[in-house]
């Protein structure tokens, strides 16, 4: 396999953890895009990012923490909620959840999430450790969960309980997921792409956006089919089939990101 097609097959995971490190789908292209810029000016650095995925990630980890890059901003390229990604960018993804996602949302072994962060395998399990607790301590929000499919919907509603969450609502179909959404106004959904009536779960949370900025988690069997890099596209994405962990660090990304809202009193429900 040639060095640029390595690249590529590499290319669209690495958009996904760019993008959920970031919390914008345009910052995390940027870096992404930086990335590539910087080793075609240096061979040395090119020849690190055609050795493997591993080798990949580093280059970008190396250049995500050097500091802030200039995102150039195309008016709606971020889903509307993006905006608040972007303010908390000021206090840079901290290490533990950088870990977090290598292990979960990109399947790194510790020992290699080790090598692509520039410490020891001890260091990552107490990095892992950090992010267990601060999920545990995060605040609690309603979810609606966009699934097809029973078995895997009540998967994701036992975990999102199991995380202390609420689970406002599951929809099978796109017309049940806007009532579902009207009636409760949920901070986080977890949607599928493909819905049972054939409808897509994209354009589903995209009518849902345009009554208000909500965080989306997606779940696709094909992530790389969304994350070409040439459109707007989602900032959360999830494989399937996935790994609880994996939906946990989605959900505690988009909590830290200050996206969501604490669950409503008795007294402010309507």
């Amino acid at each position: 396999m040639s060095a640029a097609a390595q690249i590529a097959v590499n290319l669209p995971y690495l958009r996904r953890y760019a993008r959920a490190l970031t919390g914008s789908q345009s910052s995390g292209d940027a870096y992404v895009r930086f990335t590539l810029e910087a080793a075609l000016a240096d061979a040395a650095l090119l020849d690190e990012v055609n050795q493997d995925r591993v080798s990949l990630y580093a280059v970008f980890t190396r250049i995500w923490s050097a500091g802030s890059i200039d995102v150039a901003r195309d008016g709606d390229t971020d889903l509307p909620h993006e905006s608040a990604a972007q303010e908390r960018l000021a206090h840079i993804t901290p290490a533990s959840r950088q870990a977090l996602l290598l292990t979960t949302l990109e399947d790194f072994s510790v020992a290699e999430t080790a090598k692509i962060l520039g410490r020891s395998p001890t260091e990552v399990e107490v990095l892992l450790a950090e992010a267990i607790a601060q999920i545990e301590g995060e605040s609690a929000t309603e979810v609606l969960i966009i699934e097809d499919e029973p078995l895997i919907a009540m998967q994701l509603e036992d975990l999102v309980t199991d995380l202390g969450h609420t689970v406002v609502g599951t929809a099978s179909t796109r017309t049940q997921a806007e009532k579902l959404f009207a009636e409760h106004r949920p901070a986080l959904i977890l949607a599928d792409i493909q819905l049972a009536d054939g409808s897509s779960g994209i354009d589903a949370v995209d009518h849902m956006l345009e009554l208000g900025a909500i965080p989306v988690i997606f779940i696709t069997a094909y992530p790389e089919k969304l994350l070409t890099g040439d459109r707007p596209e989602p900032t959360y994405l999830i494989t399937k089939p996935f790994q609880e962990a994996t939906v946990r660090a989605a959900i505690s990304q988009v909590l830290f990101f200050g996206s969501s809202r604490p669950l409503p009193t008795a007294a402010t429900r309507h």
